[in-house]
C-alpha cells in the first residue's frame, strides 16, 4: 500500500509502497479509503524534524492529519456508517493515565499528561496512505453535498473550539455583551476559516496579514466581505484608528512577534486567541504587553486540537458557509497534488496559494 512517511533517524521523507494494508480488528472499527489529505504548518515542522514521533517500535511515521475518506468496510457492531459514506477522522487519542481527568472524561484535547497520541503527528500513523482503519467513535459522517470541501473540516475545528471557549470566557464579564469587532491575524487557511466563523457569529471582522495587496489571500478575504489590511503598511495603532479596538484577536500566523505586536489593537476586556505555534525564537520586550493585558482586563487564550463537538460544528458551519458564500470554500483549495509531491507542497515549492491538498485515487 502506498503511503507518505517520514523516517526521523535517517532524516528522510518518501513515498513507500510496502505499507501493510490495514485490516479491521474489532467490531467497532471502520476501514476507510483515503481520498484527500490537507497539508499545513504542522506537517512542515514534522518533515523538518522539529516535531512529531513515530508509533512505538516503528522507524517511520505515516504523515497526514487533515483527511477526507470514503468508507469501504465496517465492523459488525458499527452503527451510523455504511460502505460509500464520506467521513473525516479526528486527530488526537486520549492518554492512558487514570490521573488525567480530561482524557478520562472524553476530552483529550485538554490532556494534562502530554502522553496523548495524534494520528500523523505523535505516536500514531496518519492518514496519508491509500487506506486506514479507525474506530467509529473517532469518525464523523460527511453530508454528500460537502464532498468537495470537507477536507477543510479539521482546520476549521481550530476556530470552532476557540470560539466555544471564547463564549465561556465572556461569561466572566458582569454584563451581557454581544459580538463586537474582531481582527484575524494571518490570512492562511486557518485565518480565512476563522474569519468565516467569526462573521457567522456576528463579529465585524478585519483580516490583518503581512503581504500588501494585491494577493490571492486578500482577494479571498474581501470576497467574504472581510476588509484586508497589510501589517507592513498599517501599524496596529493605526488599525485601531481605522476600525476601532478589537474585542477579539484571532491569531493564525504562528509568528510570536507579530502576535504580540498586534495586541496593541486589542481593546479593554478583549480576548486574544492564539492558534499558531511559533517555530523560532524572536526577541521582544514583553513588559509593555503584559502591562496592557493586566490593566486592560485582557485574556490570552491558547488553543490546540479539537473535540468531537467541534467537528460536528465545523461540518454544520461548512454547510452554512457554502450557502452564504457560494464557491468560496472551493476557492481556498487552490491545488491538488499527488502523494509524490508531498514534500514540495509542504515546503512551498509547489504551493498553489491558500490550501493545498494531496489526492489519493
Amino acid at each position: 500500500m502506498k503511503a507518505v512517511a517520514v523516517f526521523p533517524q535517517q532524516r528522510e521523507v518518501r513515498v513507500i509502497t510496502d505499507a501493510p494494508e490495514p485490516r479491521i480488528q474489532s467490531p467497532t472499527q471502520v476501514k476507510v479509503r483515503t481520498r484527500e489529505v490537507g497539508v499545513c504548518g504542522t506537517d512542515k515542522e514534522i518533515i523538518e524534524f522539529k516535531h512529531g514521533a513515530p508509533p512505538p517500535g516503528s522507524d517511520h511515521l505515516i504523515l497526514g492529519h487533515e483527511c477526507l475518506g470514503e468508507v469501504v468496510e465496517v465492523g459488525e457492531a458499527v452503527k451510523g456508517l455504511s460502505r460509500g459514506d464520506w467521513v473525516v477522522p479526528r486527530v488526537r487519542r486520549p492518554c492512558p493515565h487514570a490521573t488525567c481527568p480530561p482524557c478520562r472524561s472524553g476530552h483529550p484535547d485538554f490532556c494534562i499528561t502530554g502522553d496523548y497520541t495524534e494520528r500523523g503527528i505523535k505516536g500514531a500513523h496518519g492518514f496519508a496512505a491509500e487506506s486506514f482503519v479507525e474506530d467509529v467513535a473517532y469518525l464523523h459522517r460527511v453530508p454528500t453535498e460537502l464532498r468537495e470541501v470537507a477536507v477543510l473540516t479539521e482546520p476549521l475545528t481550530i476556530a470552532e473550539k476557540a470560539l466555544r471557549q471564547l463564549e465561556h470566557l465572556q461569561e466572566r464579564l458582569p454584563w451581557k455583551i454581544g459580538p463586537g469587532r474582531a481582527v484575524v491575524l494571518g490570512a492562511g487557511p486557518v485565518g480565512q476559516l476563522g474569519a468565516m466563523a467569526l462573521v457567522r457569529r456576528g463579529y465585524a471582522t478585519t483580516m490583518y496579514s503581512r503581504s500588501p495587496k494585491p494577493n490571492v489571500k486578500a482577494e479571498a478575504s474581501e470576497a467574504l466581505g472581510v476588509p484586508y489590511v497589510s501589517s507592513k503598511e498599517v501599524r496596529p495603532e493605526e488599525l485601531v484608528r481605522r476600525v476601532g479596538a478589537a474585542d477579539v484577536i484571532y491569531e493564525a500566523a504562528g509568528v510570536a512577534k507579530a502576535a504580540l505586536e498586534t495586541l496593541k489593537a486589542l481593546g479593554p476586556n478583549g480576548v486574544c486567541i492564539l492558534t499558531g505555534v511559533p517555530s523560532q525564537e524572536e526577541p521582544f520586550d514583553v513588559a509593555p504587553v503584559l502591562k496592557g493585558v493586566v490593566l486592560g482586563n485582557q485574556v490570552l487564550l491558547g488553543t490546540v486540537n479539537a473535540a468531537d463537538v467541534d467537528f460536528d460544528m465545523a461540518l454544520e458551519d461548512l454547510r452554512h458557509f457554502q450557502a452564504r458564500w457560494p464557491g468560496q470554500l472551493e476557492r481556498f483549495i487552490c491545488s491538488k497534488h499527488t502523494p509524490e509531491d508531498f514534500c514540495d507542497v509542504v515546503t512551498g515549492k509547489k504551493s498553489g496559494g491558500i490550501k493545498d491538498v494531496i489526492r489519493f485515487i
